[in-house]
């Protein structure tokens, strides 16, 4: 029994030692797999660094000794920090321009800038004086706005020709159609630089021109000379130059009166007009300046009270989303400010509530909203607005949009109360004589 028990395990004995000796290098070798993959791990989780080391491992010398790589810190946003520092007050104040009464700052003005911080003042005739009284009257505002976190918009209508707002010892501007019938665009950006020195003599900042209707309606009651012509082309040409000419001399130019009032027979001032042109007819002949105008990018664009029935036949342009969203904002690709004309205007008031107004034109795309001649009327527009983002029907965000445009149009032209009026008013007459006898010669 020995030797065969002893034969039989010397048999067995040598195939045993090699099924162990395999089953050793099999465990090995799956340590050393195990050992791998946290290797294997971390070179797929240094993103575009792992990429950048042309196949060398982790491990790899090179790899290790590299210095870290300095975070570039992001550009702090100017406009967005102003912003971000504001109220839901403050900034739904920004978005209305009002009128003021008189000729002098009176207690309801400075109340209305203190509770409302309007972002802007219109001038109108019944406001200016004297060329002395009336930088006084503006100043006056402009302190009053220091308390203020933004500064303010000082704005008035100085087309030239009938609409003036300057008094008599500046000497006048002729009107649009004089200065059109020269087809001379070089004269077109010089009377823009005569407008832009006679506000500054009253220290205006904000000048509602040029206008760029083209005065394709010869019964239009409101518009007429006004216009530099019946052609779109030179319209476009002229009222380009003239914005040109604004901007040259630090005054912020807005063109009026988008989508176009040059085929209207009813002043929106006393009613709403109606204009029943199709989309294709607008595109051939009254949208062609504001387009020019976009891609010259324009600061501000003033919308109009008219109604396109064949566009959206339930609200007037300036309420209207199709109009200022679609077209304005999506098709012309403007994203710059927005402005309605006075809601105050009979085309308005005799047809909506000044609280229905202000909802609409701001879910349609205005950024400012022009009301003059009521304290009253500032203060509703802002308590609508407030209520209107505080109950949900407006979004924050949707404010934002416009107070960021808003307040970059603000330090774009390094706005501040504290500038004053400047300006040589006997060199500025010289010279605009100078001009009117060009314009007379041609």
């Amino acid at each position: 029994m020995y030797n065969y028990s002893y034969t039989s395990n010397k048999k067995w004995r040598k195939p045993l030692h090699m099924i162990c000796l395999l089953m050793g290098i099999i465990l090995l070798l799956s340590a050393c797999g195990q050992a791998q993959k946290p290797s294997s791990t971390t070179d797929s989780n240094t993103g575009s660094n792992a990429g950048s080391n042309s196949g060398q491992s982790s491990s790899s010398p090179e790899q290790n000794t590299a210095p870290p790589q300095e975070e570039v810190p992001e550009e702090v946003d100017p406009v967005l920090e102003q912003l971000s520092s504001l109220t839901l007050e403050e900034k739904i104040g920004q978005m209305i321009l009002a009128g003021v009464q008189g000729t002098t700052l009176d207690n309801q003005a400075k109340q209305m800038i203190a509770d409302q911080k309007v972002g802007g003042i219109i001038f109108y005739a019944n406001n200016v004086t004297t060329l002395e009284g009336t930088a006084k009257f503006v100043q006056s505002i402009k302190e009053t706005n220091q308390s203020n976190p933004v500064p303010i918009f000082m704005s008035v209508d100085q087309e030239g020709g009938k609409v003036s707002r300057m008094p008599e010892n500046v000497e006048s501007i002729p009107s649009n159609q004089k200065v059109g019938q020269t087809k001379d665009s070089a004269l077109a950006e010089t009377m823009g630089e005569l407008l832009a020195r006679q506000v500054q003599l009253a220290g205006f900042n904000v000048d509602f021109a040029p206008v760029l209707d083209v005065n394709s309606n010869p019964k239009n009651p409101v518009i007429g000379d006004r216009s530099f012509g019946s052609s779109a082309d030179l319209v476009s040409r002229m009222g380009i130059a003239e914005m040109k000419g604004l901007r040259n001399e630090g005054i912020i130019p807005v063109v009026k009166h988008f989508p176009g009032h040059g085929d209207t027979s009813v002043d929106s001032h006393l009613d709403l007009p109606v204009v029943n042109k199709t989309e294709k007819q607008l595109a051939e002949l009254e949208w062609i300046p504001f387009q020019a105008a976009v891609k010259e990018q324009v600061e501000a664009v003033m919308v109009a009270h008219i109604l396109f029935p064949k566009l959206d036949p339930d609200h007037p342009a300036s309420l209207s989303d199709v109009i200022i969203g679609e077209h304005l904002r999506g098709k012309f690709k403007y994203n710059g400010v927005v402005i309605t004309d006075d809601l105050s205007m009979g085309a308005i008031a005799k047809n909506f509530k000044l609280n229905e107004a202000a909802l609409a034109t701001v879910k349609a795309g205005s950024d400012i909203l022009l009301v003059a001649h009521s304290y009253e009327s500032a203060k509703t527009i802002f308590d609508t607005l407030v209520s209107a983002v505080k109950s949900g029907d407006i979004s924050e965000s949707r404010i934002d949009e416009s107070v960021y445009r808003i307040l970059a149009l603000k330090q774009q032209y390094k706005l501040t109360d504290k500038q004053q009026p400047n300006g040589d008013l006997k060199q500025l007459n010289a010279d605009i004589v100078d001009w009117r006898n060009q314009v007379d010669a041609r």
